[in-house]
């Protein structure tokens, strides 16, 4: 059984318009988001043994807010392919993740996340119609798989067991009001 965890980055700001999408930082509403995902992995007592994670900049930051949060600092694998990346590049990503690995967490950014989750996750089964409503940003999606190595991934075959948005930690965390 392999359990794969995605969360994309929490919210990242619009304000400096000479910064690169790449180098794009949280504002304040995320870091309190990627916190509070953090105090709630803590919580539930998530943890992982392997890591991968896009190296953008609001990633990173996601990361060490979780990570401080959750009381402790991940070490991630950084893998360029991650940023932006489609389907078929989060596939082979998976495909190549160490076999002793059995609790991995993955963190990127949409819409290749819940693209992803859509298609390893059957049509219409259990948390399937959440992920397709909306993946917010620092939403966690937690999927098992009956195989015994990544290579053996496959769309369709996962089961959807926690999909969590930040506002369904904290209310306040919600969409801003227009």
């Amino acid at each position: 059984m392999k359990t794969l965890t995605l969360m994309r980055h929490a919210k990242s700001g619009w304000d400096d318009p000479t910064l690169r999408d790449f180098d794009r930082t949280l504002n304040a509403k995320g870091r309190r988001a990627a916190a509070t995902v953090g105090r709630y992995l803590r919580a539930e007592g998530i943890g992982f043994d392997h890591l991968v994670a896009s190296p953008a900049v609001r990633v990173r930051e996601t990361l060490d807010a979780a990570g401080h949060a959750y009381g402790a600092r991940p070490i991630p694998c950084w893998d360029e392919r991650l940023y932006l990346a489609p389907v078929p590049v989060l596939l082979e990503v998976i495909h190549a993740l160490p076999a002793e690995a059995s609790r991995v967490l993955l963190v990127g950014h949409n819409p290749g996340l819940e693209d992803l989750v859509l298609a390893l996750v059957p049509e219409g089964e259990g948390l399937w119609a959440e992920a397709a409503r909306k993946y917010p940003t620092a939403t966690v999606a937690e999927m098992t798989f009956d195989v015994a190595d990544w290579g053996a991934v496959t769309p369709g075959a996962a089961t959807l067991t926690r999909f969590i948005r930040p506002r369904d930690l904290d209310p306040a965390l919600g969409p801003d009001e227009e």
